[in-house]
């Protein structure tokens, strides 16, 4: 398990999808608490599992796979650091 001040937290989430896609909607939810004792939960109910609502003009005429990848992309350092789950929810 990371030490707790570095396990992925929803206001760094935000700050880096901002900067990568420069979205008009962006919400980031840290849903960790609900997955205590699940697979990937590091014990600290926060850090492990995130719902991203998200939209903007980077997504527009993207397939759901092209824009789910463009999130991915731009969140992938946050795996190593204890990202398990991520719920993508694009908006319009």
């Amino acid at each position: 398990m990371p030490p707790s001040d570095e396990v992925p937290s929803a206001e760094a989430i935000q700050a880096t999808l901002q900067a990568a896609l420069s979205p008009v909607t962006l919400e980031v939810i840290d849903e960790s608490a609900a997955h205590a004792g699940h697979a990937g939960a590091n014990g600290l109910g926060r850090g492990t599992h995130f719902r991203v609502r998200i939209g903007g003009p980077a997504f527009a005429g993207q397939s759901r796979v092209a824009q789910h990848r463009l999130v991915y992309d731009a969140l992938r350092h946050f795996t190593d650091a204890g990202l398990h789950a991520l719920a993508i929810e694009i908006k319009s």
